[in-house]
C-alpha cells in the first residue's frame, strides 16, 4: 500500500522469521495458497462490488480506496489468494489432511464490507471460508473468535442473524470502525473493551462471555480471525496483550473445538503491525493451535 503503511509486506516477512527461529518449522506442512473462485466470493461480497474492485485495480502505480486502503497492481490478485488460502484450508482441515491450519495471509478482511473496501480489508477471507465450510462441506454450525484489536464489522455484516454463526469478540471500543458495541444481533457476542485493557481482562471475559457461548452452540468446526495489534508493543491500539494471552486465548478455543468439533480449527492473520510482537505472536498461536 505504499513504504509508509503499515500493512506491509514485512508483515510476513517476520512471521516466517520467527517461526524459522521457533523450531516450529519442522512440525509444519507448507502451502501455498489457490486464488478464490468468483462463485465463493459472491456468497459474501455483490457481483457489482466484485466488478468494481477489479476495475479499480491500477495498471501501475497505486489507486486509493480511502485514506487507509490503497491498491497496487498486484493487490486484487494477492486479495483473491488470500481469500483461497481459508478455503483451501477449510477444505485441508474438514478432509482430515491438516487437524488445524493457520493462515498467513496479507491483505486482512475482518473490515471488509459485502459491497465496500476499508480498513486495509478488500475481501472478507474468514467469511468466505466460513461460507464455503457450510455451502461445500455441510458444516450446519460454525463459530468464529475475533482477536484483533479493531471490530471485525464485515464478518459482522456478512452472518448478523443467522444462527448457524456465532461469532465472538472483544474490541477496543471507542475505536476504528466505531462499530459493534450497539445492539448486537443475538449470534454476536461483542465485548468492547476500554484503551489500556489487559491480558488479565482479556482472559476473564474469555472465560466468563466467550467460552459459555461457544460451548452451548457447540460448533463443528471454529473459525479464527488472529489479529495480533492488541499486543502491548503494538502502536495501531492501546491495549496490553502479550505472547502468553494469545496463546492462552488459543488453547481455550483449541479445547472447545476439541470438544465439538473433532479439533477443527482454521485461523487466518488480521491485524498485528509491531513487527517483531506480531512475528512472537504468531508463534505463541501455531505452538497452541499445534499443542507443541
Amino acid at each position: 500500500m505504499g513504504s509508509w503503511h503499515p500493512e506491509s509486506p514485512q508483515r510476513l516477512d517476520a512471521i516466517a522469521d520467527q517461526l524459522l527461529i521457533s523450531g516450529l518449522m519442522p512440525f509444519l506442512a507448507e502451502r501455498e495458497a489457490p486464488a478464490a473462485t468468483r462463485e465463493a466470493i459472491l456468497r459474501v461480497h455483490g457481483a457489482s462490488y466484485l466488478d468494481r474492485l477489479q476495475a479499480q485495480s491500477p495498471a501501475g502505480g497505486y489507486f486509493s480506496i480511502d485514506p487507509d486502503t490503497v491498491m497496487n497492481p498486484h493487490t486484487y490478485e494477492a486479495a483473491l489468494h488470500a481469500a483461497g488460502a481459508g478455503i483451501a484450508a477449510v477444505d485441508a482441515v474438514m478432509g482430515g489432511q491438516a487437524a488445524n491450519a493457520f493462515c498467513a495471509v496479507r491483505p486482512p478482511g475482518h473490515h471488509a464490507r459485502p459491497d465496500q473496501a476499508m480498513g486495509f480489508c478488500f475481501l472478507s477471507n474468514i467469511a468466505i471460508a466460513a461460507q464455503h465450510a457450510m455451502h461445500a462441506h455441510g458444516v450446519r454450525r460454525l463459530a468464529i473468535v475475533d482477536f484483533d484489536v479493531h471490530h471485525g464489522n464485515g464478518t459482522e455484516e456478512a452472518f448478523a442473524g443467522d444462527e448457524r454463526v456465532l461469532m465472538c469478540s472483544f474490541f477496543q471500543h471507542p475505536f476504528f470502525p466505531n462499530s459493534g458495541a450497539s445492539h448486537p444481533a443475538a449470534n454476536m457476542e461483542n465485548v468492547p473493551v476500554p484503551a489500556y485493557t489487559d491480558g488479565a481482562a482479556v482472559r476473564a471475559l474469555v472465560r466468563d462471555l466467550w467460552l459459555p457461548r461457544l460451548e452451548a452452540h457447540a460448533p463443528e468446526l471454529i473459525l479464527i480471525s488472529a489479529g495480533f495489534d492488541a499486543h502491548r508493543e503494538d502502536d495501531m491500539g492501546q491495549m496490553g496483550l502479550v505472547e502468553a494471552d494469545y496463546a492462552w486465548i488459543t488453547e481455550c478455543v483449541a479445547e472447545v473445538a476439541g470438544r465439538h468439533a473433532g479439533g477443527r480449527i482454521v485461523s487466518m492473520l488480521e491485524g498485528g503491525y509491531n513487527l517483531s510482537a506480531l512475528g512472537r505472536s504468531v508463534v505463541a498461536h501455531v505452538r497452541a493451535l499445534a499443542k507443541l
